[in-house]
């Protein structure tokens, strides 16, 4: 079988950095395999991807040792130029990988440098547009983007010129779940089809397992693991459970010794042990009780708004409104997530609540100041050195430990998220309100636990908070409403259970599992409710 790439006894450091990001990785990926990377924010995925693609240490400079192989091209003779003829890369950030003005002109660059016909170009551009889903956006602005509509762009850029190799950091982490699910088919197909060998890290393993060959998991820079998607929950649960899945988690905390890859085969799974979900009843776990188990304190909207938008518009002066009459109140202490499709409003909500942008009509009222996390954490880190931005204590809140003297762009995307995160809520102390955009993007599950209790944390300190995001299992743990926006309308507004529970998309993988049954939308309450059904199925 042809070899798609290859790495044999490569370790690397970050220039500065005290320890190395990879440490003698052997790793092998063989024509039209598709390979998860699994790990821990800060285990060297991103950094293997780099490797993989001629960045590091040809771009990032640092050191390194072993080889890397591409193809037939050493990544030690040759630029990252020539590997990109090889490989399509989708870095973490998009933003900082996209260069032209116009959509586009952004998918024509790579076809253009190599020399494809103006004829062979616009129809590789069609094509590759429709394949992805974007054939509307090709005439905008990429300045104009959502940030999941950035991240489709340059996924589209990766492969208008076909290539047998395509490497991924976290393409759906701004995502919708619709695009999401569509991006993890499309690669799939794309795997199955065409043949093309994938490599794709991602946190939210769920989304991908199904597609997956192999999961090569990585710890302190080092290969743990690397077996089937079966194999891999297997390990996990025994010796990572941060990295398992919900439906792992799920099955774990349910004592069931199984491990499912996808939501049917737990479904079955179910069905094999003779456990089916009860359905809600006055004795199943309603949302009051799921509410008072996490917070101790029921769902309700109080009297006084710290956030109070009024019939706010937004509109450009040509296209469609980007917010069309919106009104929202939020209380102090309460908790509102906001979600919705890719481009529905939610950043530019938040843009107008902490006053970045200015509406067409309608208003914003605060009781006091607002502090916002933008969906760039490096829209923050804006400094040479981590000591520059941030002192002893906040680096340690946020689970950074390397030298003050490291620059913010060597951090791993979590690391990165995580700092950032930490620098707005010290700016919000004192302030009525916190906005988040998409906090949970580069965050494996055991942070984004840990940004969960932070967010309640701030919460029961009085702030009232929205944290706009993609991430149902984050509103199902922190929210106490959710507000569900589309072309600028709120659509739904309600607690937790009543929007999230039994949906398609908008919904977490445990909902999914058990149908909605008794509103349960996060693994510890679905194991509650299949231990109920047990147990009633054993009377």
């Amino acid at each position: 079988m042809n070899r798609a790439l290859k790495f044999e006894g490569f370790s690397y450091r970050y220039p500065g950095a005290t320890e190395p990001a990879l440490r003698d990785i052997d790793l092998e990926i063989n024509a039209g395999e598709f390979v998860v990377l699994a790990g821990a924010s800060g285990s060297g995925k991103s950094s293997l991807l780099r490797a993989a693609c001629g960045l590091a240490p040809g771009f990032d400079g640092g050191t390194a040792a072993g080889r890397v192989t591409v193809g037939q091209l050493d990544t030690r003779e040759h630029k990252a130029a020539e590997i990109a003829r090889f490989c399509g890369t989708v870095l973490q950030d998009p933003e900082r990988q996209t260069v032209m003005s116009k959509v586009r002109a952004e998918l024509a660059l790579p076809l253009e440098s190599r020399g494809f016909s103006e004829a062979a170009t616009a129809r590789a551009v069609e094509e590759t547009a429709l394949l992805v889903g974007i054939g509307e956006l090709l005439d905008r602005g990429l300045s104009t983007l959502s940030g999941g509509e950035l991240q489709r762009v340059a996924t589209a850029a990766a492969l208008a010129s076909r290539p047998p190799l395509l490497l991924l950091d976290e393409p759906t982490s701004q995502l919708d779940p619709v695009a999401a699910d569509d991006l993890a088919w499309l690669l799939r197909r794309l795997n199955e089809e065409q043949g093309i060998a994938i490599v794709i890290a991602e946190q939210r393993l769920e989304r991908l397992l199904p597609a997956a060959d192999r999961v090569v998991v990585l710890d302190g820079g080092k290969v743990v693991c690397d077996d089937d998607p079966q194999g891999f929950l297997i390990w996990a649960s025994n010796n990572q459970p941060s990295l398992q899945t919900p439906g792992g988690a799920l099955f774990s905390a349910a004592g069931i010794p199984a491990q499912p890859v996808s939501v049917k085969q737990a479904r079955e799974l179910l069905i094999d042990q003779g456990i089916e979900p009860a359905a809600a009843s006055p004795g199943s776990l309603t949302s009051g009780q799921i509410k008072r188990k996490r917070f101790g304190r029921l769902t309700g909207r109080r009297a006084s708004g710290v956030i109070e938008v009024e019939s706010l518009w937004d509109e450009p002066a040509n296209g469609r409104p980007i917010i069309a009459g919106l009104d929202l109140s939020v209380a102090g202490g309460e908790t509102v997530a906001l979600m919705g499709r890719n481009g529905a409003g939610k950043s530019t909500l938040l843009r107008h609540i902490v006053g970045i942008s200015k509406p067409t009509s309608g208003r914003v009222k605060l009781t006091s100041g607002a502090a916002m996390l933008t969906q760039n954490p490096g829209d923050h880190l804006i400094a040479e050195t981590v000591g520059d931005l941030a002192d002893a204590s906040t680096l340690a809140a946020a689970g950074i430990r390397c030298s003050a003297d490291r620059h913010p762009r060597d951090l791993s995307g979590g690391e990165r998220q995580r700092l950032a995160f930490e620098l707005v809520a010290s700016a919000a102390e004192g302030l009525g309100a916190l906005l988040l955009d998409e906090p949970t993007r580069g965050l494996d599950r055991g942070r984004r636990a840990e940004l969960a209790e932070r967010i309640r944390v701030i919460a029961q300190s009085g702030s009232a908070i929205v944290v706009a995001t993609h991430d149902a299992e984050l509103a199902a743990t922190v929210a106490d409403r959710v507000v569900l926006i589309a072309e600028g309308r709120v659509l739904a507004d309600g607690a937790p259970s009543d929007v999230l529970a039994g949906g398609w998309y908008f919904t977490t993988e445990t909902a999914r599992i058990l149908n909605g049954a008794g509103g349960a939308l996060l693994p510890e309450e679905g194991a509650l409710l299949l231990t109920q059904s047990d147990a009633e199925a054993q009377r």
